[in-house]
């Protein structure tokens, strides 16, 4: 039975969570409060991959105190030994009495049997209070977990036309210096940073975080077919590592890129382009949660016709480039309305004098 009090207190479990939105990947954000006769006796979050997990730096802070509490945790107790040991173990070696899950984990090796090992010593276990926050947090975890891919955010500047750059390809700066630190932060909860090659020819970008203390550099991927990324490219001289995934298999080609530091991989083609869901495919085997695109329209079409967009974010900025500039999505002409592609409308949002728009394909 949820009682009233457990909102307030998970409330508090999903904020502790949020605190590891840039650091945890590829494990997910996690926040634990563990309450005693209506007092917070200990609190934690999930840091960092590899270390204490949330309920153990709360167990930790409880102390004996945290005989017969109940707890409060956003993401089911893992049941097995990883990087750490099982928080099933921890939590009923100090004697909990009740727990209060926000949602199952969707990983295969925990998946409810968390809660069953709870439930059989004797622990009141209540799962689902708060779940859709918690899913809100965690995206590309449960994704990746439950159907094998990323969650991939694809993030577009334009102008109030949408206008991308002018047809030269020109486009620094569309959106405003506090825009661009938003995109940032995007940028530093990925697991990933994605472009094309034609990105990297026409902007040489870094494709890094800039972020003061920012001590995690996503993984930096370049899809390139023909294997054109010049061994001089900005982002293969800077902190991080580098993927490219192409079509070609010859070493004596890749060897140039090879030298800098690049690792390569090679995947089909589909069409004229690399099969995009094998790029996904692989991508959810190296534990990338979290993919944040930043592309031509060339790519952000590919993306979108093969439905792998899960989420759009267009900054827009307050000045009109005209019909000769370039479009936000290269797609095959429609013939009627209703071939449109619908999005649901997230989030609106002012960023600066810009204005960030946050929608979903439906």
């Amino acid at each position: 039975m949820i009682l009233p009090d457990d909102y307030f207190y998970m409330s508090r479990a999903l904020a502790l969570a949020q605190r590891g939105l840039y650091s945890t990947d590829p494990n997910p954000r996690v926040g634990c409060v563990l309450v005693r006769d209506g007092k917070v006796v200990g609190e934690g979050w999930h840091e960092r991959a590899g270390e204490k997990h949330a309920e153990i730096n709360a167990l930790n802070i409880a102390g004996t105190r945290a005989r017969g509490v109940t707890a409060y945790v956003t993401l089911e107790p893992c049941c097995y030994h990883g990087c750490t040991p099982p928080c099933t173990d921890a939590l009923l070696m100090a004697g909990i009495s009740r727990i209060v899950v926000s949602m199952s984990d969707p990983n295969p090796r925990v998946a409810g049997k968390g809660l069953e090992i709870l439930r059989e010593a004797g622990v009141l276990v209540e799962c689902g209070l708060l779940e859709q926050e918690t899913q809100a947090l965690n995206p590309g975890f449960i994704q990746r977990m439950t159907e094998g891919r990323p969650f991939v955010r694809v993030k577009m500047a334009m102008s109030i036309d949408g206008r991308t750059a002018l047809s030269s390809g020109e486009s620094k700066w569309l959106t405003s210096t506090i825009a661009r630190q938003d995109v940032q932060r995007l940028r530093a909860r990925a697991s990933a940073i994605l472009t094309g090659i034609d990105t990297i020819l026409s902007d040489d970008p870094g494709l890094n975080v800039r972020l003061p203390d920012d001590k995690r550099q996503p993984l930096r991927v370049i899809l390139d077919t023909e294997l054109r990324t010049p061994p001089t490219a900005k982002t293969l001289h800077l902190d991080g590592s580098v993927l490219i995934f192409t079509n070609v298999s010859d070493i004596n080609r890749q060897a140039p890129l090879l030298a800098v530091g690049a690792n390569i991989v090679v995947v089909p083609r589909s069409g004229i382009y690399l099969d995009l869901r094998a790029v996904m495919t692989e991508l959810a085997n190296r534990e990338c949660n979290e993919i944040h695109t930043e592309c031509g329209p060339t790519l952000a079409g590919s993306l979108l016709q093969a439905g792998l967009v899960d989420e759009i974010v267009i900054y827009i900025a307050p000045f009109i480039l005209g019909d000769k500039a370039r479009g936000l999505f290269q797609l095959p002409e429609l013939t009627r309305i209703t071939e449109r592609m619908e999005l649901k409308i997230i989030e609106v949002r002012a960023i600066g004098q810009d204005w960030r728009i946050t929608l979903r394909p439906q």
